[in-house]
């Protein structure tokens, strides 16, 4: 079958202004096993172009596609433009079949066949297995309600099959590299860059994380087979940079220490830049010359916030003492740490930005990230806030830089007030320009330069939507109502 697998553009700020770009290993996954079957793939990454929806239609049907799949990392905010691009296709050729997969459509299936008649049918999962049995079932004639982990339309109504089972062997499907073509996927500076994982889900159970769910259960690659692939990145196509798409890569410390030894062992000099629970890197304190030696030069902390008792509600399942002790622990093997702070657990006040201020200050991270809480329907958070009211009714903007959902004492131009006040404070601290000019590691500093960078051109950028585009406020409609819409 002749398949073509589209990379809807994204509109986030950031995505946008970093002038970088990653591979969408989602649909590299599914590419390689459709491949392996004998099906014709080609990936037409729109996100990367920054493709008009009239582009993306003009080249869907150049390719002349049987069968057509969207997904997207953030699909959340992407679903709004799979839904332009795919009724634009639908109505120059129907005969096409169009197929969606990702996290928000696994959850949000039957609302999403409700209101796009053009979408044929709706992976919900782990697609690799599922999306080649539903292609050979098409082929087939095979029922396609005996396909299991999809939801379609019966007779007319939305209906789920029972679920697929999950993927024990992560090594048993192949990531479809070569989909990349001669695409310049880079990051950290315009270095050649693919995202990759050495686990999927995660062990823990936050309340605002929908991961755990999704996922089923951590598992993880065979740490010398991951390690090979690593290594034909680097010879066969230029790769520098690994990034960790990784929840928690390390929950499993001995096979995340193998791990780091069979690519140690290689000597391939790359860069790996990931995420990782501070919790594991306390724990991995003894082990952390191996991840310098490896290649990591930043992790990104999932901190999230500084008050021990939003962090016991969140069922976060770590410490402030642990969160600023890895700070700590990576500065002393030269590794950038990265912060995050999470706004909107609570109902803040003045005073609960000021707290958090201080704290970030007193933890002193290399670079931190600010984000809006954005309550996804399938985590256990939406629950505790399903009452709230929207200041953000524009789907596409739930990328985690836009104020979804209103704070009681603060109005939305005093939160994006707040939030820019510390990251300018954070980024124009004296020990934070220290290392930035006069750190002793030379790639670091370039490493520091170039995330500072962007982060200037995001910060003025996202005034600029605030006060000209974007225009939040309380819409007078409660979270349950929005979704009950869709």
């Amino acid at each position: 079958m002749r398949i073509l697998l589209i990379n809807p553009p994204h509109s986030s700020i950031g995505s946008r202004l970093a002038g970088e770009h990653l591979p969408p290993l989602g649909l590299l996954s599914i590419g390689g096993p459709l491949i392996d079957r004998g099906h014709e793939v080609q990936l037409l990454d729109a996100d990367y172009a920054a493709m008009r929806s009239d582009e993306i239609l003009a080249d869907a049907l150049k390719y002349a596609p049987e069968l057509i799949m969207f997904g997207h990392s953030g699909s959340t905010s992407a679903q709004p433009v799979i839904s332009r691009i795919s009724k634009l296709i639908h109505k120059q050729n129907n005969s096409i079949r169009i197929i969606l997969g990702g996290v928000f459509p696994t959850y949000h299936w039957r609302e999403i066949l409700e209101a796009d008649p053009q979408i044929d049918c709706i992976v919900c999962g782990e697609g690799e297995e599922i999306i080649v049995n539903l292609v050979e079932a098409i082929e087939s004639g095979f029922p396609l309600e005996q396909v299991r982990g999809i939801a379609i339309r019966s007779k007319g109504v939305p209906s789920r099959t029972p679920a697929a089972p999950v993927i024990e062997n992560l090594d048993a499907l192949r990531v479809g590299w070569e989909l990349m073509g001669g695409t310049h996927y880079t990051y950290w500076g315009k270095q050649k860059a693919v995202v990759i994982q050495f686990s999927r889900g995660c062990p823990h159970s936050c309340s605002y994380c929908g991961q755990r769910l999704f996922w089923k259960k951590w598992r993880h690659r065979d740490p010398q087979l991951l390690a090979d692939e690593i290594e034909m990145l680097n010879k066969k196509y230029g790769v520098e940079v690994i990034n960790f798409a990784d929840e928690n890569p390390a929950a499993d410390q001995r096979a995340w220490v193998e791990f780091l030894e069979a690519l140690i062992r290689k000597n391939l000099n790359l860069i790996l830049v990931g995420s990782i629970r501070a919790d594991s890197i306390v724990r991995d304190a003894k082990y952390l010359h191996l991840y310098k030696k490896a290649g990591f030069e930043r992790l990104l902390l999932g901190i999230e916030n500084y008050d021990e008792v939003v962090l016991k509600r969140i069922n976060k399942g770590t410490s402030t003492f642990k969160d600023r002790e890895a700070i700590q622990l990576l500065r002393k093997h030269d590794i950038l740490s990265m912060a995050t702070y999470v706004v909107g657990f609570g109902e803040e006040r003045t005073r609960d930005f000021y707290r958090g201020l201080r704290q970030l200050l007193a933890y002193d991270p290399d670079q931190i990230q600010l984000l809006y809480v954005t309550p996804h329907r399938w985590t256990p958070f939406f629950e505790e806030v399903r009452y709230k009211e929207i200041v953000q009714a524009d789907q596409e903007k739930w990328d985690y830089k836009h104020q979804v959902i209103e704070m009681k004492h603060l109005q939305p131009w005093r939160v994006i007030l707040y939030v820019k006040l510390i990251e300018a404070i954070m980024q124009l601290r004296l020990s934070a320009l220290k290392r930035l000019f006069f750190h002793r590691d030379a790639r670091l500093r370039d490493a520091m330069r170039w995330y500072t960078n962007i982060g200037r051109r995001v910060w003025f950028s996202e005034w600029f939507q605030f006060l000209f585009k974007d225009k939040p406020k309380n819409h007078g409609r409660k979270l349950s109502d929005f979704w009950r819409s869709y």
